[in-house]
């Protein structure tokens, strides 16, 4: 099937053995992704609205088109990536390194508040300063997420890379959400000197992980350079089409990204207008972690029994169910619904530990089907994917927090809004997850069996067997 598959030399006698170092290494870059990642998609919109009193809907206007940008930003910089060779540092560590300054110096200047302008500047230093974040973000997020599957060939190493990734993230989500509504809220506002002062201090922790990844982690796995000419853009086209596995997960991982996101807006307001209480924001993203943390150790031995298509459908279907609960469950106290929400964060979490894990098995399918390696591309159409699923979300949560009424003129939202809330960060979850659980289960195809045989048809081919 395809072309005679591209030649990967690895040569151990060149690096260390994979390790410890790695793991941390990568641990380290989704840390630095995600000290603003998550500051953004939690923390942003609340400041674009209450800080620069933008329109909710203006702002998901915003969000909207400069996801949407990112979208064709990633798949460009992932076929840029792909066009380079490998030099003595490999070919994506590099680009990490290069281009986390830039990344930082703009989320930074993202929270900067200049007083006593009008909305028209505010809206449109927040157009240019937004979507260059965006962008920039792309020159990281791409060849750091590209270069899981170059780091070790193993699937078993490759699931241990994931979750590592995973631990990087909510590492970030715990200070974020736990540090962050101490230091962004002053008396249940949002306070712009606060979040200028939040979004330095977390500029400044991103950047050494950006460095600390980039020092620890080993490109092992290189492409013959040799075979670069057969590269064009029509038959990665031609393959990606046929690519079952990548299209249904494509489909699964948007409207999980939707949900995530939508998830992360409202609970802001649901925290801060439903319940009253923004502080106990803190307690959601310091539970949010430990439910990652206790499913950590858990992910590597149920992969090993189940697989990985069967993990993460588990983990969804439980947040499904607890999120439907919790809709059922209106008259519950802030301390009450955190408590069961944590079910929930669990059940995702276990999904989020495995989901890097399928990124590389559908970057071997690719290259099965095509005889193209090209990590690059591919995970840059993944990317995109969750970029669609950010505008979705930023537009859709600007638009239904402004259709539930939100004013935040008023010292109290209505009751009606008040609801409305509540069913958006209860019900809205609840559906959207069980359609990504239901994709998982019957769409996607690499189960446990499967993976297992194209790891031993992939070797094959890279052996000129077939």
């Amino acid at each position: 099937m395809g072309q005679s598959a591209q030649k990967l030399e690895t040569k151990p006698s060149e690096f260390r053995k994979f390790g410890m170092k790695d793991k941390l290494g990568y641990m380290f870059g989704d840390w630095g992704n995600d000290f603003f990642f998550i500051l953004v998609a939690s923390f942003l919109m609340v400041f674009y609205t209450d800080v620069y009193h933008l329109n909710p809907a203006t702002v998901g206007g915003l969000f909207l088109i400069a996801r949407l940008w990112d979208a064709v930003a990633d798949v460009s910089w992932g076929r840029f990536i792909d066009t380079r060779k490998a030099g003595k540092n490999g070919k994506f560590r590099p680009w990490i390194f290069r281009m986390a300054f830039p990344l930082v110096i703009v989320g930074v200047l993202m929270f900067v508040h200049i007083p006593g302008m009008s909305n028209g500047f505010y809206l449109a230093y927040a157009y240019v300063t937004y979507i260059l974040w965006g962008t920039l973000y792309s020159t990281v997020n791409i060849p750091y997420g590209s270069m899981a599957s170059v780091i070790t060939g193993d699937p078993v190493e490759r699931t241990t890379l994931s979750s590592w990734r995973t631990m990087g993230a909510n590492l970030a989500g715990l200070i974020i959400n736990v540090v962050g509504p101490m230091i962004l809220f002053v008396n249940n506002k949002a306070d712009a000197n606060h979040f200028l002062l939040g979004a330095i201090i977390f500029g400044v922790l991103a950047l050494a992980c950006y460095i600390a990844c980039y020092k620890l982690s080993v490109e092992r796995i290189v492409m013959d350079e040799s075979t670069k000419s057969k590269m064009n853009l029509g038959q990665t086209v031609k393959g990606l089409v046929k690519n079952r596995p990548l299209m249904w997960f494509l489909v699964a991982s948007l409207l999980f990204m939707i949900c995530f996101m939508l998830i992360g807006t409202v609970n802001v307001y649901l925290f801060k207008d439903y319940f009253g209480n923004a502080k106990a924001l803190s307690m959601v993203g310091l539970l949010q972690s430990v439910a990652v943390f206790v499913g950590m150790p858990m992910v590597k031995p149920l992969v090993a029994k189940f697989g990985k298509k069967e993990v993460a459908s588990g983990g969804i279907l439980l947040a499904t169910l607890i999120y439907a609960l919790l809709f059922f469950l209106p008259n519950l106290t802030a301390t009450q619904f955190i408590g069961v929400l944590t079910i929930a964060m669990f059940g995702y979490g276990i999904f989020n530990l495995v989901i890097w894990a399928f990124v590389t098995d559908v970057i071997d399918y690719h290259e099965y089907l095509t005889g193209l390696r090209e990590d690059g591309t591919v995970y840059s159409i993944y990317s995109m994917a969750r970029k669609v699923g950010q505008a979705v979300a930023g537009g859709l949560g600007g638009a239904v927090i402004a259709g539930v009424g939100y004013n935040a003129t008023l010292q109290h939202q209505t009751s009606g809004t008040l609801q409305g809330i509540h069913t958006l960060g209860t019900l809205v979850p609840a559906i959207t997850l069980a359609i990504v659980f239901l994709i998982i289960v019957f769409c996607y195809p690499l189960n446990k069996k499967r993976t297992a045989q194209l790891t031993i048809d992939l070797a094959e081919k890279r052996n000129g067997k077939q």
